[in-house]
């Protein structure tokens, strides 16, 4: 598969997964409602691993690479999940546009990339005061409670740090053999997770735009998500995979409004205008302003 079409593709499902996870959580616990989706995933994987004979290797760094992979999966995920209890599937998507800040700063740590210029720091401030005005619409006009956006917020960290941390794996595994890897690791865990958590399995209280909702995240939110995913983050900077932030925000506030009837404040729109202009400036602000890094790259963390 071509990594633009698989790029395009990412967009999509990660436009679309927000609401997906507020919608599957409605009627069905999001512990629950998340371990279905990765169970639905992994035997898809498992299928399609054995019909296409692909090669899935179990040496220490192919095990550490699905691990690292896992990492991002249980913490975004699962955390995205308890925060759809309360945030609209919208703010989700913004909040998770900060991604590339999180990317380059980790990045920066871990990978030894150029740190940021002052154009890239004046883009952080610029994110910092977006996010601020989402929250304030989320906490204050419509009265939700903290503690779903601290789930965002660390779902973010999980999520990008796990990208950084794929990167420092200096080891080369086909997308469909990481997906299928990964998702060996993460079912027994979010198993484990909804046991403790919750441990209720009560399929006639399901709604249908529930059930549909868990099996269309499981089919292209995981699997096909996840094998385009891996292909464009092998192929790409950690940091460009995570510019497609910038673009999907827009669309899942788009369907959250249209499709879930959620509430759009004036604070909230100048944030999310805020956010997606700081995204903008973070990518594409030395370009524009024909700068170049004003720091030396460190060496390669080994």
């Amino acid at each position: 598969m071509s990594v633009r079409i698989s790029y395009l593709f990412v967009i999509l499902v990660w436009s679309t997964t927000p609401l997906g996870i507020v919608w599957s959580s409605e009627t069905i616990s999001p512990t629950l409602s998340v371990f279905l989706r990765m169970v639905i995933a992994l035997i898809l994987a498992a299928f399609f691993v054995a019909f296409a004979n692909i090669r899935v290797p179990w040496t220490r760094l192919s095990c550490l690479q699905y691990l690292y992979s896992a990492f991002g999966i249980v913490g975004g995920m699962l955390l995205s999940y308890l925060a759809a209890q309360t945030v609209p599937s919208g703010v989700i998507s913004l909040v998770f546009g900060l991604a590339p800040f999180f990317s380059g700063i980790l990045g920066y740590k871990l990978l030894g990339e150029a740190k940021f210029t002052p154009v890239k720091i004046v883009a952080l401030g610029l994110a910092l005061v977006g996010l601020y005005l989402i929250c304030v619409a989320q906490l204050q006009e419509l009265e939700i409670a903290p503690a779903g956006l601290i789930y965002v917020f660390l779902a973010v960290c999980s999520f990008s740090l796990s990208g950084v941390l794929i990167k420092r794996v200096p080891v080369i595994v086909h997308p469909m053999a990481t997906t299928f890897g990964a998702l060996v690791f993460v079912t027994p865990i979010l198993a484990t997770v909804w046991w403790f958590a919750d441990g209720h399995f009560e399929p006639q209280l399901w709604e249908t735009k529930s059930i549909w909702a868990t099996v269309y995240l499981g089919v292209f939110g995981s699997l096909l998500g996840f094998l385009a995913y891996f292909h464009v983050l092998q192929k790409l900077p950690a940091g460009t995979v995570a510019l497609t932030t910038l673009i999907t925000p827009g669309f899942a506030i788009s369907l959250g409004a249209w499709l879930n009837n959620e509430q759009l404040t004036a604070t909230l729109l100048v944030g999310a205008v805020i956010v997606l202009s700081s995204l903008g400036l973070f990518q594409f602000g030395d370009k524009w302003l024909g700068k170049k890094p004003l720091f030396k790259q460190k060496e390669m963390v080994k």
